[in-house]
């Protein structure tokens, strides 16, 4: 099978790389070249754009910092696409836009699958990230094989769009813990508590995150660069309050959440790194939260293997 992989940054680069690390004839594409490069020098072919990738392969696969982007990627590809094709999202993308796109592939005679990725670049760079999967239940193991390459665990969530009503809810849940968590680390600095220590104690509690036993290690380093941009946070979490206002839920945190990561990107920049929201704080009182023995860069220890379906207890 040959599989083409789009956009080829911080996520899509470190995806497609597991494609090619375990075999897969891959064909890639990127508006920097240099991205290209690095990949064909690694052994895949230069796809020549979206049109000829769809042509020349049995599956595309999108890795688009926009919906926008995502459109206009599908729009050059759409006239190849007919029975036998495969287009998958594995974008950050609103549901309502997935959808419409989806339909338009399958009117053609394709299939869609919406497969956004949870996990973090780190793990993503070993074949060891998270990945939902919308689509219907034939062409979701028609793709397994090519999920597995790229994720540890693979969980098919029904119909298209389906995967992006998750993927921006994880993505909220993780900007607002990474919130909370500057706010602990600063008032246990305040108090005078070891930052090491402090560490330690949310890591053994209830307290405890995936966000923070990745991103306080890179906030307490100074390193404050986990590969995650203030702009894309603002664009998952705003497809998530996009949500709450479509189906009218009331929502406290996540207006306060939107603008707190707005003052972050007022004081360092639409595309600073989202940890440096521990900044704001440590502006606001003077105090440097840092500590030694941290990681400068996330490394993913976990030995890499071939993923597997994760079986939902819906379907249980």
């Amino acid at each position: 099978m040959k599989v083409g992989f789009i956009g080829l940054g911080n996520v899509g680069g470190k995806l497609s790389g597991s494609l090619l690390r375990n075999g897969v004839d891959l064909y890639v594409h990127d508006l920097n070249e240099g991205f290209v490069s690095e990949k064909v020098a690694s052994g895949a072919t230069d796809g020549q754009g979206p049109a000829q990738m769809m042509r020349d392969c049995d599956v595309v696969i999108t890795c688009l910092p926009s919906p926008a982007a995502s459109a206009a990627v599908v729009a050059q590809m759409m006239p190849e696409v007919g029975p036998g094709k495969i287009w998958m999202e594995m974008s950050t993308t609103d549901a309502s836009e997935v959808k419409r796109l989806g339909a338009e592939v399958i009117a053609s005679g394709g299939a869609a699958v919406d497969c956004p990725v949870s996990g973090g670049c780190h793990r993503a760079d070993t074949g060891n990230i998270s990945i939902y999967a919308g689509c219907d239940r034939a062409t979701f193991d028609r793709v397994l094989p090519i999920l597995t390459h790229m994720g540890r665990r693979v969980l098919h969530v029904g119909e298209i769009g389906n995967a992006s009503v998750l993927k921006v809810m994880t993505n909220y849940l993780a900007t607002a813990n990474l919130l909370a968590v500057c706010e602990a680390l600063t008032v246990m600095k305040a108090a005078g508590m070891d930052m090491g220590l402090t560490y330690d104690a949310i890591a053994m509690s209830s307290g405890t995150s995936f966000v923070h036993e990745t991103e306080s290690q890179l906030i307490l380093s100074g390193s404050r660069d986990v590969n995650f941009t203030m702009d894309l946070v603002q664009k998952d979490i705003g497809l998530f309050q996009k949500l709450a206002d479509d189906f009218a839920v009331p929502l406290e945190i996540s207006p306060l959440v939107i603008e707190m990561m707005r003052d972050g990107q007022k004081r360092y920049g639409d595309r600073a790194q989202s940890d440096r929201m521990i900044e704001r704080l440590e502006e606001a009182t003077g105090l440097s939260i840092l500590a030694d023995g941290f990681p400068q860069d996330l490394v993913d220890d976990e030995p890499e293997e071939r993923g597997h379906e994760v079986v939902s207890r819906q379907l249980i």
